[in-house]
C-alpha cells in the first residue's frame, strides 16, 4: 500500500471518529439523556478545556520523546476507553469529566495526523502543498460519512454513536502503528515557554495581530454555538413534523454544511486575493449571521426547509472564510521565528477560549429562554435564541469593519493553492 493511500485512510478515520458523535451530541445530551441547556452547553466547554494545553504539551512528547505515530495511535488506542464508558455513562458530572478526558486524548491528534502526513510526505519526496490538500480533503468526507451513518441507522440519539466511535477510534489507533517511523526531533532546544507557543502572545503588541487575534477567539464562540444546539435544534421540531426528513434524519440533513464547506475552501483563494483579509473576515461573519438567523425562521417544511437549506449552505463560507482564512492571514502577517508558534495561538484562541465562552455562553441564552416545569423541559423559544446568536455574529462584523487596519496586497498571497 502506497504512502498517499496510507495517509488517506489516516485522515478520513481522524474526522471520522469525530464526526461519529459530535454533530447528534447536544440533540443526545437533550433528547436522550434530558441534561438542562446550560449543562449541554457546559459540556461543550470540553472541547475548548482540551485545546487549552494538551496539543502542546502532546506535541512536545511526540517531537522529543516517543515517535509521532506511536503517540497518534496510543491516544487514540485511551480515547476508545473513554467512549466506552461515556456510551455508558447517564449522570451529568460523570459525563463531563469522561468527555474532558476523552478530548484530552483526541483534540492533540487533530495537529498531530497533519505533522505524521507532513513528515511521510516529505521523507517520500512529495510535494506538500500540493499534494496534502488531496488527501486532507479526505478528513472532511469522512466526518461526512460517519455523520451520515449515525443519522441512516438512527443511533444520533442512541448510546451506540459512542461505541461506533470507539470501535473506529481502535482501529484507527492500531493502524497508525504500522505507519513509518517518524524521526524525534534533533533541533535545537527551544525553551518550554517556546514549545508551548507562548512566545507568539509578544504578537499582540501589534495593534493588527491584536484585533486580528481578539476577533478571532470571538469569532470561536460562534462555531461552539453551531456544534453545540445545530442537532438540538432539529430535534425539537420532533413534535409537529415528526415524519420531515430533516427531523427523522437530522444528521444528514446537516451534513449538508460540512458538504458547502468542501466546496467554499477552493474559492478562498480567489477571494483572498481579490477582496483581502478583511473583507473575507467581514463575510465570514455576516454569513454566520445568516446561519443563526435563516435557522431562527426555519422549519422542516415548506418555506422553512428552504431557510434551513439555506444556513446549511452559508456555513461554508462561515467556517471557511475564517479557520482557512485566518491561517493563512497569520501566516502571511508573522515573521518566521514566530510562525508555527503563531498558527498554534490562532488555534488556541479559537478553538479553546472560543470555544470555551461559545459553550458556556450559548448554554446560558438557551437555558434562560426554555421553560421547564419540575426538571421537565416544556418549550424553547428557538427563534429569539437564534436571533440573539444571529445578532452576535452581525455586531462582530460592525466592529471589526470599524477597528481592524489592513490595506490588502494580493502578491502576499499570489502563490497560495489548494
Amino acid at each position: 500500500m502506497n504512502i498517499k493511500l496510507r495517509l488517506t485512510i489516516l485522515n478520513f478515520l481522524e474526522l471520522f471518529v469525530f464526526g461519529a458523535w459530535l454533530i447528534s451530541l447536544g440533540g443526545y445530551l437533550g433528547g436522550t439523556l434530558h441534561f438542562e441547556g446550560f449543562q449541554i452547553g457546559k459540556t461543550f466547554t470540553t472541547l475548548g478545556l482540551a485545546s487549552l494545553v494538551m496539543p502542546a504539551i502532546v506535541g512536545i512528547i511526540a517531537d522529543k520523546y516517543l515517535n509521532a505515530q506511536k503517540v497518534l495511535g496510543l491516544l487514540h488506542i485511551i480515547g476508545a476507553g473513554f467512549m466506552v464508558y461515556l456510551a455508558q455513562t447517564q449522570d451529568y458530572d460523570t459525563f463531563f469529566w469522561l468527555m474532558l478526558g476523552y478530548l484530552s486524548m483526541y483534540m492533540p491528534t487533530l495537529g498531530l495526523a497533519n505533522s505524521v502526513s507532513y513528515s511521510l510526505l516529505e521523507k517520500n519526496n512529495y510535494d506538500v502543498v500540493k499534494v496534502f490538500p488531496k488527501i486532507r480533503v479526505w478528513g472532511t468526507i469522512g466526518f461526512i460519512v460517519a455523520e451520515v451513518a449515525v443519522g441512516t441507522f438512527g443511533w444520533a440519539s442512541s448510546n451506540i454513536q459512542f461505541y461506533f466511535a470507539a470501535a473506529i477510534s481502535l482501529v484507527l489507533g492500531l493502524f497508525a502503528f504500522t505507519l513509518p517511523n517518524i524521526p524525534l526531533s534533533t533541533s535545537e532546544n527551544k525553551s518550554f515557554e517556546e514549545r508551548l507557543g507562548l512566545d507568539a502572545f509578544s504578537l499582540f503588541k501589534e495593534y493588527k495581530m491584536a484585533v486580528f487575534f481578539i476577533f478571532a477567539t470571538l469569532l470561536g464562540v460562534v462555531l461552539q454555538i453551531s456544534n453545540a444546539w445545530a442537532s438540538e435544534f432539529m430535534r425539537s421540531f420532533t413534535k409537529d413534523f415528526p415524519n420531515s426528513f430533516a427531523v427523522t434524519n437530522a444528521n444528514t440533513f446537516i451534513a449538508l454544511s460540512q458538504v458547502s464547506e468542501t466546496i467554499f475552501i477552493l474559492t478562498i483563494p480567489f477571494f483572498l486575493k481579490k477582496f483581502g483579509i478583511k473583507t473575507v473576515m467581514i463575510m465570514s461573519m455576516l454569513a454566520w449571521f445568516l446561519r443563526f438567523g435563516l435557522f431562527g425562521i426555519g422549519s422542516p417544511e415548506g418555506i422553512g426547509a428552504g431557510y434551513l437549506i439555506m444556513s446549511m449552505v452559508v456555513y461554508g463560507a462561515a467556517f471557511d472564510f475564517f479557520n482557512i482564512s485566518g491561517s493563512l492571514f497569520v501566516e502571511t502577517e508573522t515573521d518566521s521565528k514566530f510562525r508555527s508558534s503563531a498558527q498554534g495561538l490562532f488555534i488556541l484562541l479559537t478553538n479553546g477560549v472560543g470555544a470555551i465562552l461559545g459553550g458556556l455562553g450559548s448554554g446560558y441564552i438557551v437555558q434562560k429562554y426554555s421553560v421547564y416545569e419540575k426538571g421537565e423541559l416544556i418549550s424553547r423559544d428557538w427563534g429569539t435564541i437564534w436571533g440573539v446568536f444571529a445578532i452576535y455574529a452581525l455586531v462582530l462584523a460592525v466592529l471589526f469593519a470599524l477597528v481592524f487596519k489592513y490595506k490588502h496586497n494580493p502578491e502576499k498571497i499570489s502563490e497560495i493553492k489548494h
